[in-house]
């Protein structure tokens, strides 16, 4: 069967940058699987994306399908025959729906009877009379939030669609895609090769665009930025912060993208960094150039989409464009500099943090309160917390912060520092929004992580207090993002907190505002729910958290100790078979209408089997406690695994429901023992 590769190209108007990869990808995923579903064989898929079109290219693509035989199976024989041996009504209407009659039928024998079969060769379609339909459900299929209609016809898509090519080899496959003749047609470089080009070969896709000044492959793209960045950065002696988003952005905005360097006056320097790279990356996608000590260089990296015989004037184009933006940031700068930081928390008064929980003043105010109550609780200054939680929000309503919101803490800072704050309150007002997403990183002071703490747990106490507890996906105030990061904050600080603790502290400072009776229970089971997720992105397994949340641990430290001690005992040969033990533990001890007794009586032991457990029992507690002294739970593991053999022994041999009551009772304390030994730690019985 002929195979050849098959190329599928649409060009489009202008496709939204951020999205391009994801569309790209989809595409292409989304006609493999049609392919696959279908039948037709096919080699290696590549995806191609540019601001002005999404390309597949397939290797060893069939021209057709293979024939087919496909069997279907009628009624039991018993059923398809009466008792004369004629056809019944079931077996007459199977037949016609098959095109036959009941006589030209095969037979299926089976170990469970015979059964009626119809048996048809299916001709193989060929490709070009699939692939049109095949491309419009992929293209169909795409996340595509807001689509698009264009001229006057009814098709719609996420922007106008101007060229279709589907190629199979040096074969055109005719048909229509979102309303478009396929040709052979491609959009070439917007003013490089406004003209266009014409395909020839499907595998000529990538040579043919290159020579029409687009660089289809996204990857390639990306690199060849990347490349033109670096050697930009070096001739100015300075170096680029990689930021994979940008990059990925401006690949999707350019075709042929050429680096050059532009400059801007070193009194803008002046301003704090933060704000000025803001407007450089996020307004006008450049990359800002730092020196070796991280301070920003009055140069900047842009990527043109145009080779231009004339590079200077491009370069004093977007000098030009910038400037405002600087100057802009640099009046903010300078006049929210004329009113201290303090004297700003007063108009936080008419900002709404929520309708029932009040403004962002009395959200300040209560950090205030709780950082330093958990400065106090960490041995660190009550003060120092207690003033950065009052002027955390402050920056809120400054200028700069008003035109740059992702500036937000960093400028309270700098406006801290320029107030001669005291020691230690800037840098707690900067890292008080920390971690802002998963993998950022945490606050480096303790006055830093008290205010970060009380300021997610004023969000969650007051929110789960009123009643508006997260559904499904809604979390309008990202209190799971806040509990994960006050996990984290607590423990890869190693901070020695108690969420019991933390709550109350942090409800506490709401006086009479909530209404919920059970804010405390319901706030600590929701963060100790955000461990699961958490430490299911570490890999770990949900059995090994479920062990430990039956325990119930509070404190975050602990919780995290238990963890790992679990997942490395789960590890050791002796897991398997001492889970399963605690399990049949468990099993018997639950059924018991009465209390087990505390003490085991050595007078009523007999089996040697039950001589050797309590003896193992009592060396493995001794062991075990003095790991825990420690909070060494993976050592208290490692003695406890000790008892595998003769607990094993013990199942094997020793009948625990003995006749004798006193008997059965002292050996039912032993297993008590042992269960209670396990449960210092975790419910290793719920392992699997």
């Amino acid at each position: 069967m002929q195979e050849a590769t098959l190329l599928v190209e649409i060009g489009t108007e202008e496709l939204p940058p951020k999205s391009l990869k994801n569309l790209s990808e989809a595409f292409a995923q989304n006609l493999a699987q049609q392919l696959a579903d279908s039948s037709l064989p096919c080699g290696d898929v590549r995806c191609f994306a540019t601001p002005r079109r999404l390309a597949i290219q397939i290797a060893k693509v069939a021209a057709q399908q293979a024939d087919q035989v496909v069997e279907k199976r009628g009624p039991s024989v018993d059923v398809a025959f009466d008792a004369d041996g004629k056809p019944t009504k079931a077996a007459e209407g199977w037949a016609r729906s098959n095109g036959i009659t009941v006589d030209q039928a095969e037979r299926l024998t089976t170990d469970k009877g015979e059964w009626l079969l119809y048996k048809a060769e299916v001709k193989g379609q060929p490709l070009a009379e699939l692939l049109p339909g095949f491309v419009q459900r992929a293209l169909e299929q795409l996340p595509v939030a807001k689509p698009m209609r264009w001229g006057n016809g009814t098709v719609h898509f996420i922007r106008p669609v101007h060229t279709v090519t589907l190629m199979h080899g040096d074969q055109l496959i005719p048909g229509e895609v979102l309303g478009i003749a396929s040709n052979n047609h491609l959009l070439g470089h917007r003013f490089h090769c406004p003209q266009g080009t014409q395909l020839t070969h499907a595998d000529a896709y990538e040579d043919t665009l290159e020579k029409a000044w687009v660089v289809a492959d996204f990857a390639k793209r990306r690199t060849r930025i990347e490349e033109g960045i670096a050697s930009q950065a070096k001739q100015a002696k300075g170096k680029v912060r990689r930021d994979d988003d940008l990059l990925d952005e401006v690949t999707a905005l350019v075709e042929w993208p050429v680096a050059l360097t532009a400059s801007f006056d070193k009194s803008f320097l002046d301003v704090p960094k933060e704000p000025l790279i803001v407007t450089m990356k996020d307004d006008q996608r450049y990359f800002p150039l730092e020196d070796d000590q991280g301070q920003l260089l009055p140069h900047f990296v842009f990527i043109t989409n145009i080779e231009s015989k004339d590079a200077a004037q491009i370069v004093l184009g977007n000098e030009r464009v910038v400037r405002p933006r600087l100057a802009d940031a640099q009046f903010f700068y300078e006049s929210d500099k004329k009113m201290p930081l303090a004297d700003r928390v007063a108009a936080l008064d008419n900002v709404l943090f929520q309708k029932k929980l009040g403004s962002i003043k009395d959200k300040s105010d209560r950090i205030a309160e709780v950082a330093a109550g958990i400065a106090n609780m960490l041995g660190s200054d009550e003060a120092v917390a207690q003033r950065a939680g009052y002027l955390s929000k402050a920056d809120l309503v400054s200028q700069m912060v008003l035109e740059f919101p992702e500036t937000q803490g960093v400028m309270g800072m700098h406006y801290a520092r320029h107030d001669n704050e005291p020691k230690g309150v800037p840098e707690a007002i900067y890292e008080h929004y920390l971690p802002r997403f998963s993998g950022d990183i945490l606050p480096q002071t303790i006055p830093g992580c008290a205010v970060a703490l009380a300021d997610k747990l004023d969000s969650l106490v007051g929110i789960f207090g009123i009643g508006q507890v997260p559904k499904g996906d809604r979390d309008p105030f990202a209190l799971r993002r806040a509990a994960i990061g006050l996990l984290r904050i607590i423990v890869e600080k190693d901070l020695p907190l108690d969420l019991t603790d933390l709550v109350k502290l942090s409800r506490e400072s709401f006086g009479e505002v909530l209404t919920s009776s059970s804010v405390d229970e319901d706030v600590v089971e929701f963060l100790l729910g955000r461990f699961r997720p958490w430490y299911q992105e570490q890999g770990i397994s949900v059995d090994v958290i479920q062990a430990v949340l039956a325990r119930r641990p509070t404190a975050p430290v602990d919780f995290d100790q238990r963890v790992r001690a679990v997942a490395s005992f789960r590890q050791l040969p002796e897991a398997e078979a001492l889970a399963a033990a605690n399990k049949r533990v468990a099993n018997i001890l639950a059924k018991l209408d009465s209390p087990v007794a505390s003490k085991i009586d050595s007078g009523l032991l007999s089996a040697s089997e039950e001589f050797t457990l309590v003896k193992a029992l009592e060396e493995a507690e001794l062991r075990a406690n003095d790991a825990l002294k420690h909070n060494n739970y993976t050592g208290a593991l490692k003695a406890l695994a000790a008892l595998q053999k003769p607990v094993d022994e013990f199942f094997d041999n020793v009948m625990v429901n003995a006749d004798d009551t006193a008997v059965r009772e002292n050996r039912q304390a032993i297993l008590q023992r042992l269960r209670e030994l396990f449960l210092q730690i975790a419910d290793i019985s719920v392992l699997n």
